[in-house]
């Protein structure tokens, strides 16, 4: 008797993979560019959320502007889910791959297209390194003001997707506030462009709807991004204490006298142990919280506000205090800060990096806090933030061999999450949302915030191809949305998972 052969799903699937990847080699110039095959798609299995792993479906990296408009308006034809990447640096699972969607790479837009010194301004493509930018105009004396610690590898166009900041937004801004114009392509393959060289675009504030949008509006193409002059001069101090308490206490004072540094950084003792072992910056070892505070501007206003901040930080009971005399020292103060999350991994097999931001008034409780939620859950934790404006990145040590601690790690991130919203504060402050805070949402947005941050999806997204899976806990269709009245903070049929 013959036997009746199952379907081979797999067999199904590649074929069906191999269908796509050969209408996509024709519309793109390098057909090598359309990756189908195992070993190459498992290069872009993770981002730098790297406790989720999934494969993409296919890899395309296109190389103009019109090979992407291509590439989506096929993918909207064919209902075809997109998931864009830049760099892959992200820490919320924002460029993680669908097994059914397409990745969707940048970078090969790595260029430079124009500088413009008399309008303060670098037009560039999305894959050029946020570092690159400042090393393409600092001939001239001119720099990019937003600098993430991954500047040497993150992308401007992940920078726009994440409204990344960096050590030095307390004065000058995250990233929203350093972009002039984008260039967009839709998912219909439509190219938009919003801004440009001058100040501000005129009608809707589309800008600042695109930054943060994480992917799921629109693939930018190019970057019209603000530089400055670099400033005359600019001096650091490193100033230890013997709580954490009263470095928190310490950045509010300052703040409090009016005081704008450029940069205002905190450390606990984990952190600067580990930074001191890995780069030898100078950190004194006998503190247990360190304040990285940077002046700069003209030398003598400099040079007052250093004598200021350290009398204020005396007052606080610091344990020590040390301004940078040379621009070397300065920069060896900064190295152990930038270089603080690969430091740590020195120290602890795993670490979990959070990002989440409270008001600067509540930094010494939020702190104690955390120390105590560190007992409970008996897992270690660093603390390495920018102080300045109250963006936390405590780092939770772990082993993801010893099964159930990644579970406990998430565990104790989402209440240090949870505890930033409840002092006052936000859920992310420059990592974005992704999937690592997906369902954390609720507990920030309530049912009628979260119905219409969709509706703005849908503008862009009517079909919830770009991106799908992040940001929302969940989803609904553009069509339903339209259905739905939204009145009193309450939405039908939301059944949105809570914390």
């Amino acid at each position: 008797m013959s036997q009746l052969k199952m379907p081979d799903v797999d067999e199904t699937l590649i074929a069906r993979r191999a269908e796509i990847a050969r209408d996509l080699r024709s519309l793109i110039a390098d057909p090598e560019s359309v990756i189908d095959e195992e070993h190459g798609r498992l290069v872009y299995d993770s981002d730098g959320l790297t406790a989720y792993r999934q494969p993409p479906f296919l890899v395309c990296l296109p190389s103009s502007t019109s090979e992407v408009s291509a590439v989506l308006r096929y993918c909207s034809d064919h209902n075809i889910k997109v998931v864009p990447r830049g760099a892959g640096t992200s820490l919320s699972g924002g460029a993680l791959p669908l097994a059914d969607g397409i990745l969707l790479g940048m970078a090969k837009f790595n260029k430079i297209v124009e500088i413009d010194f008399d309008n303060k301004c670098v037009v560039t493509q999305p894959g050029v390194t946020n570092l690159g930018i400042s090393k393409a105009v600092d001939h001239a004396g001119y720099y990019y003001a937003p600098d993430p610690s991954s500047q040497i590898a993150c992308t401007i166009g992940g920078n726009v997707a994440e409204n990344s900041g960096g050590v030095h937004c307390l004065k000058y801004g995250l990233t929203t506030n350093n972009i002039l114009g984008l260039e967009v392509v839709l998912i219909n393959g439509d190219v938009m462009r919003i801004g440009g060289k001058h100040l501000d675009a005129a009608g809707y504030d589309l800008l600042g709807v695109m930054v943060g949008s994480e992917g799921l509006l629109g693939v930018v193409t190019e970057v019209t991004v603000r530089i400055l002059r670099k400033p005359e001069t600019a001096r650091a101090a490193l100033i230890g204490f013997g709580s954490a308490d009263a470095a928190g206490d310490c950045v509010a004072d300052i703040i409090a006298a009016g005081i704008i540094p450029a940069g205002m950084e905190m450390m606990d003792r984990p952190a600067i142990h580990a930074a001191e072992d890995f780069v030898c910056a100078g950190y004194p070892r006998d503190v247990e919280a360190l304040l990285i505070v940077e002046l700069d501007g003209p030398a003598a206003e400099v040079d007052d506000l250093c004598t200021k901040i350290t009398e204020i930080a005396r007052t606080r009971g610091a344990t020590s205090t040390r301004v940078s005399e040379n621009e070397e020292e300065r920069l060896a103060f900064w190295a152990g800060r930038k270089a603080a999350f690969p430091a740590v991994g020195r120290i602890s097999p795993d670490y979990y990096c959070m990002d989440g931001t409270i008001p600067r008034a509540q930094l010494a409780p939020v702190l104690k806090r955390m120390a105590e939620m560190s007992e409970h859950y008996g897992l270690r934790v660093a603390n390495v933030f920018h102080a300045g404006d109250g963006n936390l990145h405590p780092l939770i040590l772990y082993d993801a061999n010893v099964p159930g601690q990644l579970e406990t790690a998430e565990e104790f991130g989402a209440d240090i999450l949870k505890l930033c919203v409840e002092v006052g504060g936000v859920l992310t402050g420059e990592h974005g949302v992704g999937v690592e805070k997906r369902d954390l949402m609720p507990h920030m947005f309530t049912e009628t915030d979260l119905a219409h941050q969709q509706r703005v999806k849908c503008a862009f997204d009517p079909e919830g191809l770009l991106n799908p899976g992040k940001m929302f806990p969940t989803l609904h269709r553009c069509a339903e949305l339209g259905r739905l009245h939204v009145h009193q903070g309450k939405l039908p049929h939301a059944d949105l998972p809570r914390f």
